[in-house]
């Protein structure tokens, strides 16, 4: 219902209302004549009086109710007035509104036009280029869209990594940054000699008479001595020595004990020989428990299975790169012990996968695999150590995935111990070998003008020729080089890869 309804139903009632009034007035009135008719003139006066009395009670209650009929009405009217003017404000904004849409709609497909213009523009050149491309190179359409994929996915491998690195430089360098300050600690609180040694072993003699019955008669001495300890002994290469040459380095203490003894004795012949092998043997095998014991009182290690320990001391008496075997794996152990309390792991296992990792090589040929996995294997058939050890002694050089981290604690304690100055041995040779290598697969890039290799081998700098590689093809350049040589070559360390591009432009004045 409306508000002009309402209105036009309130007056109609009023309208009604009152007439009854009128109406009621006149039956009064006639019932007032009546009365005087009936009562005479005695009464007239006081029904009169009365009469009136109501009349005027009435006529104010009417007044009253007419006063709140046009609040009502006033009200009604103002409340209807503001709808209407609500109404006409409503009636305005959705109007504005509709026309910025239609103004926004007609934005929109005006863009959208365009958009399809350029889509197909874009399908146009697409087919031109197709079309030529197979005209050209009579490619078909599937191998001409292998090959812009092919294009786009090398286009943009420098840019996702360059993105790459953006991103996550900060971060690296904080976690490199810690990593150092980690690790530096560890190695000031370790404190040890650069471990070098002989790789033969020389034994004096006091004179050439001594000479004469080590060789003995049609030298029957010299070759029970070299069956009976399985090594070499060369007399006359070195004056008042016996060289003892042997690749296994225990049968070449042996050798060495049992010869001393028998110097010392002055009495040589081949039961004496046999003699002072045998001796030499239970000597040699007694030190290399002790070793191996000593070794495990210098780390506070206890519960290793007498086989293991055996073992352990087997490695005092080989050498890598002139490097003792046992104190590497101590130092290692040491490291990994100091890197894992740093860390907040257990120093103990770690300290157990530090020892133990290099137990392979002291093993026989009934051991398959690497040093590490025959090492791992040895160690779990023992059945003593807990596999996170036994995955820190096989995956030490990456050859099986890491189940924990004490295997990345191996891997950097290995290489620090290896690595530090003075603790291994380089010959001319080997020196000179990787100098010449690392120049000739940075030759033989594509682009290349120079390449020298300073600092020992431990740099690699590629001068290239400007007018061939660009800035960005440098640093492919220099990523290419980098993996050729960790793919192709072995060396201790890291070797830095430095590419140099220049270009010089020169005119003549005449």
């Amino acid at each position: 219902m409306g508000p002009f309804s309402i209105i036009l139903a309130f007056l109609a009632g009023l309208f009604l209302a009152l007439t009854g009034g009128a109406l009621l007035y006149q039956r009064l009135r006639r019932e007032y004549r009546r009365r005087l008719e009936e009562n005479g003139g005695i009464k007239e006066r006081e029904v009169r009086l009365e009469f009136e009395e109501w009349t005027h009670k009435r006529e104010r209650e009417l007044e009253t109710q007419r006063a709140e009929r046009e609040l009502e009405i006033q009200e009604t009217e103002r409340k209807v007035r503001a709808r209407e003017d609500e109404a006409v404000a409503t009636l305005l904004s959705a109007e504005k509104e509709r026309e910025q849409l239609e103004k926004r709609r007609g934005e929109y497909d005006r863009k959208l036009a365009e958009v399809e213009r350029e889509e197909d523009r874009l399908r146009q050149l697409a087919r031109d280029y197709r079309q030529r491309l197979e005209e050209s190179m009579q490619w078909t359409r599937e191998r001409a869209r292998e090959e812009l994929l092919e294009i786009t996915r090398r286009e943009c491998e420098d840019e996702v990594r360059e993105l790459r690195e953006e991103l996550l430089n900060k971060s690296e360098r904080e976690i490199e940054e810690e990593a150092r300050r980690k690790l530096i600690t560890c190695m000031q609180r370790l404190s040890s000699g650069a471990q070098e040694d002989i790789t033969a072993t020389l034994v004096p003699i006091p004179s050439d008479d001594m000479k004469g019955r080590i060789i003995g008669r049609e030298g029957r001495n010299i070759k029970s001595f070299e069956t009976l300890t399985g090594t070499s002994l060369l007399i006359d290469e070195t004056p008042d020595n016996v060289l003892v040459s042997s690749f296994d380095p225990v049968r070449r203490e042996t050798a060495r004990i049992a010869l001393e003894s028998l110097i010392k004795d002055g009495r040589i012949h081949p039961s004496s020989i046999e003699e002072a092998v045998r001796r030499a043997e239970e000597e040699v095998k007694q030190s290399v428990v002790e070793s191996g014991e000593d070794a495990l009182r210098r780390l506070r290690l206890n519960r290793m299975h007498p086989e293991v320990v055996t073992s352990l001391g087997q490695l005092r008496f080989r050498l890598s790169n002139n490097q003792n075997s046992l104190e590497h794996s101590i130092e290692v152990a040491n490291l990994c012990s100091l890197m894992a309390a740093e860390l907040g792991l257990e120093p103990e296992t770690a300290k157990r996968g530090g020892l133990l990792h290099d137990i392979g090589k002291v093993l026989d040929e009934d051991h398959a695999g690497s040093h590490a996995q025959a090492g791992a294997f040895f160690l779990k058939r023992i059945g003593q150590e807990n596999a996170m050890v036994l995955n820190a002694v096989a995956g030490h050089h990456g050859e099986v995935p890491p189940e924990s981290p004490y295997v990345a604690l191996v891997m950097i304690a290995d290489s620090l111990s290896a690595m530090r100055p003075g603790v291994r041995a380089d010959s001319l040779d080997g020196y000179l070998q990787r100098v010449r290598s690392l120049e000739a697969i940075a030759s033989g890039m594509e682009g290349v003008a120079e390449a020298y290799a300073i600092q020992a081998g431990r740099e690699i700098r590629v001068i290239v020729e400007p007018d061939k590689i660009s800035d960005k093809e440098s640093a492919r350049l220099a990523r290419d080089l980098r993996r050729r040589i960790e793919d192709e070559l072995q060396y201790p360390g890291t070797i830095r890869v430095t590419v140099i591009r220049e270009t010089r432009a020169q005119e003549t004045a005449k």
